[in-house]
């Protein structure tokens, strides 16, 4: 039983289809000037409502990384909450790429952001020649505590962004799933309450190494583009990503697999029952076990991260777009069997 992460998980048949198919065509030309590649600004421009540039990449630490070194100098700071993947798990890709940029790590439950915490963070920095210029602010949608920002709150944030001209980017490496559990439009959370950059993901979500940079403010796209290349994502055989991306938002597959995800997760967090560390509310089911219940769940075969400060008991379990239905319910009886 594996509650490891939604990245490793199987690539959906709809998405290896289309590669199988894309590749059939023998040859196409490199570096994204291929006819797939050439498709994903208008697809993902109706997905968005609203005209973007979409640039692909292999990673979802290159997309947050180039996309925040588009936008922040060596001297800026970036925002964030201390929880943020570009924090904790990143092996400081954000500062290698702006070439030295701070994250300034804001406190907040379920790993979100809120405005109030941003005025905070805005008091505390110097304001002056001794301190890094506040530049951009970047939140986690879903975050890594599996919370969701509505559209209020995005809005919230995007108004700060906005007031004091910073960048506003979103780490979407759940983003599927984030929309999935708020049934609104991508662009409720997005260009419409102020973001600028979207790191979009698939990988977690049923893709094979495809990720993209969505950029909704076209003053981003020439430096993107350069860093992309410079930092060595400008892919050859760009068809590939492209294609995944496109079979992913097709009929709304990348909708439908978060659905399912987000659903199973949902009854694991029936399961656990007042053992929750924090409300379920996308694909991550974070529980509070103890020493006992961490070694029954090992003894059980069941794969998953221990969570939080060091020795506190607590697990994430994470339900992937293809994960078995046995396997959910064998982890819903071990659940409900340690209350």
């Amino acid at each position: 039983m594996n509650f490891r992460s939604d990245n490793t998980a199987a690539t959906a048949p709809e998405i290896l289809q289309a590669i199988v198919e894309a590749n059939a065509a023998d040859t196409s030309r490199a570096y994204g000037e291929d006819n797939w590649s050439k498709q994903l600004d208008a697809r993902l421009s109706e997905v968005f409502e609203c005209q973007v540039r979409v640039f692909t990449v292999a990673s979802g630490t290159a997309a947050n990384a180039i996309a925040l070194a588009s936008a922040v100098p060596p001297w800026g700071a970036i925002l964030c909450h201390r929880e943020a993947h570009i924090e904790r798990d990143e092996c400081g890709a954000v500062e290698f790429a702006t070439g030295g940029a701070k994250l300034a790590l804001i406190e907040g439950g379920g790993a979100k952001v809120t405005a109030a915490a941003v005025e905070g963070a805005i008091a505390r920095n110097g304001g002056d020649i001794h301190s890094p210029v506040l530049s951009a602010l970047s939140i986690s949608q879903a975050t890594e505590r599996g919370a969701i920002y509505d559209p209020d709150e995005v809005a919230a944030l995007g108004a700060l962004a906005g007031k004091h001209k910073w960048a506003f980017h979103v780490d979407g490496a759940r983003f599927g799933n984030a929309v999935a559990a708020l049934g609104c439009s991508p662009a409720d959370i997005t260009w419409r309450a102020g973001v600028n950059l979207l790191s979009f993901g698939a990988t977690k979500n049923g893709a094979l190494a495809a990720e993209a940079i969505v950029a909704f403010d076209s003053r981003f796209a020439d430096a993107i583009e350069r860093r992309r290349k410079r930092g060595g994502h400008l892919l050859c055989k760009g068809r590939y990503p492209a294609v995944q991306l496109l079979a992913y938002l097709k009929d709304g597959l990348w909708l439908k697999m978060a659905r399912r995800a987000n659903a199973l997760a949902g009854s694991l967090g029936e399961a656990a029952g007042e053992r929750l560390s924090t409300p379920v509310q996308t694909n991550q089911v974070f529980v509070k076990l103890g020493d006992a219940g961490v070694a029954k769940l090992r003894e059980a075969g069941v794969e998953f991260y221990e969570w939080g400060a060091r020795g506190s008991g607590e697990v994430r379990l994470v339900v992937a777009w293809s994960q078995r239905e046995d396997d959910v319910e064998a982890m819903r009886g071990l659940l409900a069997s340690l209350h």
